[in-house]
């Protein structure tokens, strides 16, 4: 290879180098990994929203094996639930129980509440697991923590004073839609917190001010009491009351309006109804069955709305 060639590609090489930086920092802007993406609000149709209504004994049966097939095949439920136990034995001895509250109930809180990745995929399983009874009993590979952190919602619920309480959600990095009068659900557990200003600190591209009657502080079963963290159930329906943008973020304002689910005992009845006569009730309020009376209750609540303002002025 003659000299003027090797100069030509000895530039090349240069230029190359030189130029691969530089495309790459123009490629890759924080607006494009950041950008938070539109989600529409709905009632959750996929989500598994199991009560365990009439079957607590059977579920409690199985628990044993059930946690220990669940312990070792999924790493990041073990580490979180060795976290918990470790940490609710140093400290249950200060902390009141309701009747009916057991060890178990305590570490599945904890185990949720622990700053690891188990709330994360725990939710994106418990989002998708309600696609169809087969696809829960199959894929569903939380089906201890769900049950215990149901049970321990509904224990701690019926001890609070007072019921309702007004708590706010704060989310990065998505902006959801929604329109007033319409009936959501979240579908998964979802943390709230009593203070707005903590709430924020977790995003405010969606911000919730939510009236919730089925969701419960969890502070003293929370690696992180000072969050003042309540959690929401995967079936409480709401109605939204307010929807307004402002600026950057989204504000949506939530009412608790009852519970509502598609699956009952799911797992008991795989474990139990075969073999002999079940008498575990269906869902209380099926989600489908209410969908499709959506545009009847808008209606009423329009008229609700009506009535109070016409009250008002009189």
């Amino acid at each position: 290879m003659g000299a003027p060639h090797a100069l030509i590609l000895n530039l090349l090489s240069i230029v190359m180098l030189m130029e691969v930086p530089q495309t790459r920092s123009y490629n890759i802007q924080k607006r494009d990994i950041f950008s938070p993406r539109d989600s529409t609000l709905d009632i959750a149709l996929t989500s598994f929203d199991d009560q365990y209504v009439g079957c607590t004994d059977v579920m409690e049966a199985e628990l044993a094996w059930l946690n220990q097939t669940e312990y070792t095949t999924n790493r990041d439920y073990a580490e979180a639930w060795e976290a918990a136990r470790s940490n609710w034995e140093g400290r249950k001895k200060n902390v009141p129980l309701p009747r009916g509250f057991k060890d178990e109930h305590a570490i599945a809180i904890l185990a949720y509440t622990t700053n690891g990745p188990l709330h994360k995929v725990f939710n994106e399983a418990v989002r998708e697991a309600g696609r169809s009874r087969g696809y829960y009993l199959k894929n569903f590979k939380f089906k201890t923590l769900h049950f215990l952190l149901t049970k321990a919602l509904q224990i701690l619920d019926k001890e609070t004073t007072p019921k309702c309480h007004r708590v706010y959600r704060g989310i990065r990095g998505i902006r959801f839609k929604s329109e007033e009068k319409k009936a959501i659900r979240f579908g998964q557990f979802a943390s709230s917190s009593l203070s707005n200003a903590n709430a924020q600190q977790f995003g405010n591209d969606t911000l919730f001010n939510i009236e919730t009657c089925y969701g419960v502080n969890i502070k003293n079963f929370s690696f992180f009491p000072l969050e003042q963290e309540v959690l929401i159930p995967p079936f409480e329906m709401f109605k939204v009351t307010n929807f307004t943008k402002v600026q950057d973020k989204t504000v949506i304002n939530l009412h608790s309006w009852n519970t509502s689910s598609n699956y009952n005992c799911e797992f008991a009845k795989e474990k139990k109804c075969k073999s002999a006569k079940c008498h575990f009730q269906s869902a209380a309020t099926s989600v489908q069955s209410l969908a499709s009376v959506l545009p009847l209750l808008s209606a009423c609540w329009v008229m609700i709305d009506a009535l109070e303002i016409s009250y008002l002025l009189h």
